[in-house]
């Protein structure tokens, strides 16, 4: 059974303290570790050979790909913010072709979840960057028998100042990802303006899976036409795109400003979802799993308000890592929602 986490904020070591005590109340073992997930402020990665060894130091040799997330602040100021994945045994490691840049050269298969690391390009303009992100990405399958067509979830991290470019990624998407049927992965377009790599106006983190890829669309039509899908059935596992208040029917953004009327809607959205996919018809919807909730600065003052919203519709279960980006892609969103559900 897989042991999801929330993330655990703190100095340097603390986050990597805190995580690794939940985990062993959790009753897991960092040999069971399947993926890292750092969110690291502008001062993680400034030291960040000391969130290397902090790493290092935790799980004592076991090794574990690694998604290191760029993010503007976290709500409650700490550096550094871990998340943790686990499963009985660690699954199994695959070894990758070694490569420049961080975390490369290991992937974690733990029930039929592709666990992959951090993806950060080289040079380029910002369509060529994209492009070598989705390649790295197909390498790192490669060594463990898959394409890109087995991705079920991608997250891109790019620029203010690159934002008006950011239509062109997807051309690189349209042309690489995708199945023979037409499943493509659900997706998230996050801004950060502190790189994890100098140069990179891009980084990804992608899952994968080795089970038969299924839709999961309430009927919104305009996922016809993208590059990427709401909800994305694995095995047992229910991945979705991060969702914010926009309206399907005329793709414009509501409730400007409003930081509670944007995260009803976005809870809203997410369970129209996940009755699409038979797991209830009203909420509390105890299938989530994991959420991941990005948010904007103006969105810090009032996030804690959202708990309540947020428990109406899922409980107290699923494991919430909440990190404060610079902006979203649509300027009129304050919070965007990365979900995970369990269909079984």
């Amino acid at each position: 059974m897989t042991v999801r986490l929330p993330a655990f904020a703190g100095t340097i070591e603390g986050a990597y303290e805190r995580a690794f005590a939940a985990l062993a109340e959790a009753g897991a073992a960092p040999g069971d570790v399947v993926h890292v997930v750092e969110y690291a402020t502008a001062a993680a990665l400034g030291a960040y050979a000391e969130v290397e060894a902090a790493r290092g130091a935790a799980l004592g040799g076991h090794r574990a790909p690694v998604a290191t997330v760029a993010v503007e602040a976290l709500p409650g100021g700490e550096d550094l913010s871990v998340e943790l994945t686990a499963y009985p045994g660690g699954g199994e490691l695959v070894e990758a072709a070694p490569d420049e840049g961080l975390h490369r050269g290991a992937l974690r298969i733990a029930g039929g979840i592709v666990y992959l690391p951090s993806i950060h390009p080289r040079g380029g303009d910002f369509r060529s960057q994209y492009r070598q992100c989705l390649e790295q990405a197909a390498e790192l399958l490669k060594a463990a028998g898959l394409g890109l067509g087995a991705l079920v979830q991608t997250t891109d991290y790019t620029a203010s100042a690159t934002r008006a470019e950011y239509p062109r990624c997807g051309r690189p998407r349209k042309e690489l990802l995708g199945t023979a049927d037409g499943v493509f992965p659900g997706a998230a377009g996050i801004i950060v303006d502190q790189p994890v790599m100098p140069g990179a106006m891009v980084s990804l983190d992608a899952i994968a899976s080795t089970a038969e890829l299924r839709t999961v669309n309430p009927g919104w039509k305009r996922y016809d036409t993208l590059t990427y899908k709401p909800g994305v059935a694995a095995g047992d596992t229910l991945f979705m795109s991060g969702f914010g208040a926009l309206e399907p029917a005329t793709q414009k953004g509501i409730f400007d400003g409003d930081l509670l009327a944007q995260a009803e809607y976005t809870y809203a959205s997410i369970a129209a979802t996940l009755r699409e996919a038979g797991l209830g018809d009203r909420p509390p919807y105890p299938s989530v799993v994991r959420l991941v909730e990005y948010i904007t600065p103006a969105a810090v003052e009032g996030y804690e308000q959202v708990a309540e919203i947020r428990r109406k519709y899922f409980g107290d279960g699923p494991a919430l890592s909440s990190v404060v980006c610079s902006a979203l892609l649509r300027p009129d969103f304050l919070i965007e929602v990365v979900p995970t559900a369990v269909l079984k």
